[in-house]
């Protein structure tokens, strides 16, 4: 049965009073449209729970109409400052979009709570690789699709023979390319495609940039683009995978007027055969101190430290708020606006025709926003 999000009308008139983004590049071609944001509710309560507090690192795609999103993990008892223990989820929602905003269709329950795997939207469904605290689920390939009234259908395609997660992923020629991330349990530079089809696994050419989790990525133009990332620090650098010749190149790192942006733990969408576009990212000059202190004070210096830094207000974080365009043809970036709600990490992110829908996500270390995100597209 089909159920407006709570709250759905009330913050869709408020939030339409929100400013506009400047321009950035069409969908169709290189264009100058406007996205105008509306605040759609939240998402409904996991299962066994009775509000939804939001989740970062979750599953998220598109599929026949209908936008899949769920999974996470987010600390429902307070976060790291005060010893929260973080918890994964298994619901997975579907939702219909519309100019008044969303709609949810179907709740169902993954076999294994997912968090921290890579979503890849495809014609044939979305695809949700590794992320998971399940053993098995780690290695899973999972097919997310819906019938024609968005009722969601859960399928194990595939199972690799090594845990992943906050890795790259695309698709190309009925293959998925996996790789990167941490995998069993440590960074890896490892990269590989899955014939989808055969099933078979053929390990590729080893990324050649520095080790990183949670970078942004996209296939544009049977290419893989990958931008920033880190581990220990917050990377801004880009490279592209060359399918047909199986090599690394470099391209321009994630810079606008000069000024070097993270985009760590962002998120990205598709917007045409040359474009990507990013929203959120770690600041690099926080991150980098915050991994600093973390890793050399020690007891009540440590513990001084960690109350101040988890209990720092949002806006000292000072998260990437940008909405960045990469163009792949010109390999440039440029910064199209800022987003008028808090930089979000780890949201779901789906380009739905003519709007992007964000989803939830980290908004400072610990904390999650529980707000949807609809931004229309202008043209």
């Amino acid at each position: 049965m089909k159920k407006l999000l709570a709250s759905l009308i009330v913050s869709a008139t408020v939030a339409a009073t929100l400013p506009l983004t400047s321009a950035f590049a069409a969908p169709e071609t290189v264009g100058q449209p406007q996205i105008l944001w509306q605040s759609v509710g939240t998402l409904s309560p996991a299962q066994g729970q009775t509000e939804n507090i939001g989740v970062a690192g979750m599953l998220s795609g598109n599929y026949n109409g209908y936008i899949i999103a769920g999974g996470g993990a987010n600390f429902p008892n307070g976060g790291p400052a005060v010893g929260g223990v973080k918890k994964t989820y298994s619901d997975v929602y579907v939702f219909k979009a519309s100019k008044e905003g969303l709609t949810e269709v179907d709740h169902q329950q993954m076999p294994f709570e997912i968090a921290y795997g890579m979503s890849v939207t495809t014609k044939d469904g979305v695809y949700y690789i590794g992320g998971s605290t399940d053993a098995v689920g780690a290695k899973t390939i999972t097919r997310l699709t819906t019938d024609a009234k968005g009722k969601l259908k859960i399928e194990k395609v595939g199972e690799l023979p090594f845990k992943i997660q906050n890795g790259v992923a695309g698709y190309a020629n009925g293959a998925l390319y996996i790789g990167l991330g941490n995998q069993d349990g440590k960074a890896s530079a490892d990269f590989y495609k899955f014939d989808l089809k055969s099933k078979e696994l053929t390990k590729l050419a080893s990324f050649t940039g520095a080790l990183r989790e949670q970078s942004v990525s996209q296939i544009l133009n049977n290419k893989l683009y990958v931008f920033g990332g880190g581990t220990n620090t917050a990377l801004t650098d880009g490279y592209v995978y060359d399918i047909q010749k199986d090599a690394w190149d470099k391209v321009a790192s994630v810079e606008v007027d000069n000024k070097a942006i993270s985009v760590y733990g962002g998120n990205s969408i598709k917007l045409n055969e040359d474009e990507m576009l990013v929203i959120g990212g770690f600041n690099k000059e926080v991150y980098d101190w915050a991994v600093s202190n973390l890793g050399s004070l020690k007891d009540q210096e440590l513990a001084d430290f960690k109350a101040k830094y988890f209990g720092a207000d949002v806006a000292e974080f000072k998260w990437n708020n940008q909405i960045l365009v990469y163009n792949a043809k010109t390999n440039t970036w440029r910064s199209i606006g800022q987003i008028p709600f808090n930089a979000p990490c780890g949201e779901g992110l789906v380009y739905a025709g003519d709007s992007i829908i964000s989803i939830n996500g980290e908004v400072k270390p610990g904390v999650r926003s529980n707000r949807i995100y609809q931004g229309f597209i202008v043209k």
